[in-house]
């Protein structure tokens, strides 16, 4: 693939979580990503992080196999790593013994400094810490994990690959590279802004379940109708929830103020049994092409074949395997055919040789158990 980081080199060393998916979205992008396997493995089709990467295959516990590494890393523009702080120092391979142009990515969930910066977490354990988890429950029910989208990927993968990238830029007005420290701890705070800004105006209140964006409001949720399908409502602005209740067979003038926080559970007990009379796809025909925000709640296998996201390719199928398209897109530099996921250590003969060394020195690291 070519694209508009083509001439970027990035090394990865495996792991979990969001600095491979940090990975695959520069590869993307068009970047030339190197991933540093433990071991040759065959190629799984669906791990779709490894999408339009190389692999290398070493065993980094030998002296040279962190030399190949060290001359790989000497090659690269950038390095990703996600394990827990002092792992790639006790591997001699920490930000002190690289070039100082190279841009050295550190993906954590607790961040490489503090007094739980060694102990293991999840997404949902960051989102519980930072007190985001708390905002995603009910008065009567305990929270419910959103997937590992927040943290993991949102607040992670996504603020690595903005300060990865934020660092190149840097670079070029410097010379110098630098460590990008990306802990989820510290991203998903930083996408907290607009609900930090209601908090201080009075505007989000306890318990939760109570608010515009938590399932408090009746014009911004989730109802069931008659065919226990669902329908996603999110009608915030004043002419967009007019619109919900004309759909509805409604009108203003029957209703209590939309922000009446007081009729809010009325409110939802009315929509609901309105929403209850008839299946989801009658719904999503009134509402067509109209601004009152409200939209099926699709299953991935709808989604697939929405009649909008279907014609812009948004899920493509690579191997049999379905996956999103690179995001975001660009004019200049558009996507080419997605490649399938390479196989640990599928190309390490190749990259060694790129490296300079021989036929005779790879058949060596090879009968040395250096590459695996």
């Amino acid at each position: 693939m070519t694209g508009v980081l083509d001439g970027l080199r990035v090394v990865e060393f495996a792991g979990l979580g969001p600095a491979p998916l940090a990975g695959q979205l520069l590869a993307d992008m068009g970047a030339q990503v190197t991933v540093i396997d433990r071991a040759s493995a065959p190629v799984d089709p669906t791990d779709v992080n490894r999408r339009g990467k190389r692999s290398v295959a070493l065993n980094l516990k030998s002296h040279q196999g962190r030399d190949v590494a060290q001359a790989l890393i000497a090659q690269s523009d950038i390095l990703i790593e996600g394990f827990r702080p002092g792992v790639m120092e006790r591997l001699g391979l920490g930000p002190e013994t690289c070039p100082d142009t190279l841009i050295y990515g550190r993906m954590t969930g607790w961040g490489q400094s503090g007094p739980m910066a060694h102990v293991a977490g999840h997404d949902i354990t960051y989102l519980a810490t930072t007190g985001v988890l708390s905002l995603m429950g009910s008065a009567d029910a305990p929270p419910k994990p959103p997937l590992n989208l927040v943290a993991d990927y949102g607040g992670g993968a996504l603020f690595l690959v903005c300060g990865l990238l934020a660092a190149v830029i840097s670079r070029g007005v410097t010379g110098k590279g630098q460590v990008v420290d990306a802990a989820m701890i510290d991203g998903v705070p930083a996408m907290m802004g607009l609900i930090h800004g209601m908090m201080a105006q009075g505007d989000w209140r306890d318990p939760p379940g109570t608010n515009w964006l938590d399932g408090g409001a009746p014009f911004y949720r989730c109802y069931r109708c008659a065919d226990g399908r669902d329908v996603a409502v999110g009608a915030l602005e004043p002419q967009f929830y007019a619109l919900l209740l004309d759909g509805l067979g409604l009108s203003d003038a029957m209703l209590p103020d939309q922000n009446d926080r007081g009729s809010w559970p009325d409110m939802t007990a009315r929509f609901a049994t309105i929403f209850a009379r008839h299946p989801r796809d009658h719904w999503a025909e009134v509402f067509s092409g109209t601004d009152a925000c409200v939209a099926p709640v699709l299953s991935m296998d709808e989604a697939a074949k929405d009649a909008h996201l279907a014609p812009r390719g948004t899920y493509v199928e690579v191997g049999g395997v379905r996956q999103s398209a690179p995001a975001p897109r660009f004019s200049r530099a558009p996507a080419g055919t997605l490649p399938a996921p390479t196989a640990p250590g599928a190309q390490t003969d190749v990259i060694l040789a790129e490296l300079g060394y021989d036929a005779s020195a790879i058949r060596d690291l090879h009968d040395g158990g250096v590459c695996t």
